[in-house]
């Protein structure tokens, strides 16, 4: 009869612990989706801002070496991400691409001029960065005109803030929600082990001695449902990239790496205090208020 008690009893915390370990597998597994987004996020908006182009239109009498020099100098400017030279030539076999015309044969001449097509980085991409880099490039005589979009840097930079915002404000209500959830799964699990942490209190046991097995476990379970969220979010990317092959430009398996470790670090951590509090909660409490 003892035997079979003291099995049931085994069988019982066996099945606490495995729905503990997936009960912080799940919300591991949101706080990972969650951290994704904002990667992904972040990378739509860096890869946005990288793809607005400043169409630099040199002098018509300038000579192609004098304008590949030019190229150069901008490509050694910290502002620039990369540039590409559009010749006069080239401009019009575009032109007339998008047109679907000979302009060149009716006109009798080409009149586009060349041009470099420069790329800014991101964190250059706005108005006021890119004002002052337009008037530094007009002081150079090679340099006839700069055109960019500025309603659509405007634009653009105002929706992604406000977007962030939202993400970040999301971001930081599902963390807390996640850390609430994740200590109260460990609390009720901790809870049907009150009355065998009390016992061990009642004969002599440190309370150094009691807690120790209590957080080297609540530790491995984080770490356990660490690892199967990781498992299932590594599933997920694939089957993102599967379904959307051009994610692949919006991924860095570094950023991603930092996710996993920031998922199991959180798992470990959120658990192993988690269960410190907890059975210090009822290492102070009476043996009648066990009942309660």
């Amino acid at each position: 009869m003892e035997e079979f008690e003291a099995s049931a009893s085994a069988q019982k915390t066996k099945s606490i612990y495995i729905s503990t370990v997936f009960g912080l597998a799940m919300v591991l597994l949101m706080v990972g989706l969650l951290g994704l987004i904002l990667v992904h996020a972040n990378n739509l908006s860096r890869y946005v801002k990288e793809n607005i182009v400043l169409n630099i239109f040199v002098d018509e009498s300038a000579h192609e070496p004098d304008v590949l020099e030019l190229q150069k100098q901008l490509e050694s400017n910290v502002m620039v991400k990369q540039t590409q030279y559009v010749t006069k030539e080239l401009a019009a076999m575009h032109l007339k691409k998008d047109l679907g015309e000979d302009f060149v044969k009716f006109l009798g001449y080409n009149p586009l001029s060349g041009s470099l097509d420069v790329y800014l980085k991101a964190d250059y991409a706005n108005n006021a960065s890119i004002e002052k880099f337009k008037a530094s490039l007009l002081k150079n005589p090679l340099v006839k005109e700069v055109k960019y979009q500025q309603s659509l840097v405007d634009d653009m930079n105002n929706n992604i803030t406000s977007i962030s915002l939202v993400i970040l404000a999301f971001a930081a209500i599902f963390v807390v929600v996640s850390v609430a959830l994740i200590n109260n799964t460990i609390r009720l699990a901790i809870y049907s082990q009150r009355f065998l942490i009390k016992s061990m209190q009642l004969v002599g046991a440190t309370k150094t001695f009691i807690r120790k097995p209590f957080i080297i476990y609540g530790i491995w379970h984080g770490l356990l449902g660490g690892l199967i969220a990781i498992i299932i979010l590594m599933g997920t990317l694939y089957f993102a990239q599967v379904q959307i092959p051009d994610l692949v430009v919006l991924q860095n398996y570094t950023e991603f790496g930092l996710i996993f470790l920031g998922v199991i670090g959180l798992g470990v951590f959120i658990s192993g205090f988690s269960t410190y509090l907890a059975v210090n909660r009822f290492l102070r409490l009476k043996i009648y208020q066990l009942y309660r």
